[in-house]
């Protein structure tokens, strides 16, 4: 147990190796109850939200969500976020722990006659991640779940007796659900789960797996791969950058950072040999630093070390030959095409 952004949170029950192949293979279930979930309800809510991210909330229909950034008149990232529309009044920010109160604070700002109603305190959350993620929470459930598409919810399902809302979601790269219900009935939904998931061989998962499955995957962590100091266009999330729609929070930034071309980018990249990249580990192309590592770990499925990091432009392109200084020795590595994982489909 470690202290992570005011909360005491499990680095592993049995082993982030062990964990880790147990969510690629089967199925894990892990206590996110950390996150932050704050509600923008009324007449001015889609207003609000539009305002706030870069992403296009007027497209979702109820019971749809979408990942996005929030960023500053600059362009800089103020947190990732998920949105969900409840209805067309009550929009729903799951936002990172760390960032919890500041982005409270910012959407609160920029709230203008829209409520904002922060619930973080009576909100648990679960995920359940993995191939087999599906049949062990139609066996807690008894409902079919194969209709629920990516980013949709479905409040009013019964686990272990306790009302929740399961939504297609997660952080791992494989399938998997998260589970809301009331801060108190989170023990009786977790055992439920877990006897559900018992048959099929479901693993407690800590925040080290957590960690190097959502590496695998190519996902980004706040405060490590992003923050106020990247855009969404340095980070490879110009797909989450909608500019037809109205006037949003850095947008003319985003646009003159579009046309002029970004001066750098995040890149993954794989390293030649068993020597591990850890964060704000110098990035060189030749023997001259360009960059520095953001992310990275010996990836558990791919038996190799991997990690993210930020290089000029001319050298993001796939292929391209750079080293990393690990231990005062400059190791070769290889920019190589994200996801580092990509899961089996079908």
């Amino acid at each position: 147990m470690v202290p992570f952004a005011g909360w005491e949170m499990p680095v592993q029950y049995a082993g982030v190796s062990d964990e880790h192949l147990a969510v690629r293979t089967r199925v894990g279930i892990f206590d996110v109850s950390h996150m932050g979930e704050i509600f923008i309800e009324g007449a001015d809510a889609l207003r609000t939200v539009q305002r706030l991210i870069t992403n296009d909330a007027a497209r979702l229909a109820d019971g749809r969500g979408l990942y996005t950034p929030m960023c500053t008149p600059s362009g800089g990232i103020v947190d990732d976020i998920v949105i969900a529309r409840e209805d067309e009044r009550r929009y729903l920010c799951i936002v990172n722990a760390a960032t919890h109160d500041g982005d409270l604070a910012w959407i609160q700002t920029h709230a203008g006659t829209a409520t904002v109603r922060d619930v973080s305190d009576e909100t648990a959350l679960l995920s359940l991640q993995g191939p087999k993620a599906q049949a062990v929470l139609e066996t807690a459930t008894s409902i079919d779940l194969a209709p629920l598409a990516r980013f949709q919810w479905r409040t009013a399902v019964s686990v272990g007796g306790v009302r929740t809302t399961v939504s297609r979601t997660g952080y791992t790269g494989e399938d998997g659900f998260e589970i809301a219900c009331p801060w108190e009935a989170a023990p009786a939904v977790w055992d439920a789960v877990v006897a559900a998931g018992k048959p099929f061989g479901i693993t407690p998962v800590g925040l080290g797996a957590r960690d190097t499955l959502r590496l695998e995957a190519g996902l980004m962590l706040y405060g490590s791969d992003i923050s106020e100091d990247t855009t969404p266009l340095e980070a490879r999330l110009a797909w989450t950058v909608k500019f037809g729609k109205a006037e949003f929070n850095g947008r003319t930034a985003l646009l003159r950072q579009r046309a002029d071309g970004p001066g750098r980018r995040l890149v993954g990249f794989e390293v030649a040999e068993r020597a591990i990249p850890r964060q704000h580990c110098r990035i060189h192309a030749g023997d001259r630093p360009i960059g520095e590592v953001t992310s990275g770990t010996f990836s558990p499925l791919l038996r190799r070390p991997i990690g993210l990091g930020y290089v000029p432009t001319e050298y993001s392109a796939v292929g391209t030959a750079i080293a990393v200084e690990v231990r005062h020795r400059l190791v070769p590595a290889q920019v190589v095409q994200l996801p580092f994982y990509r899961r089996p489909r079908g």
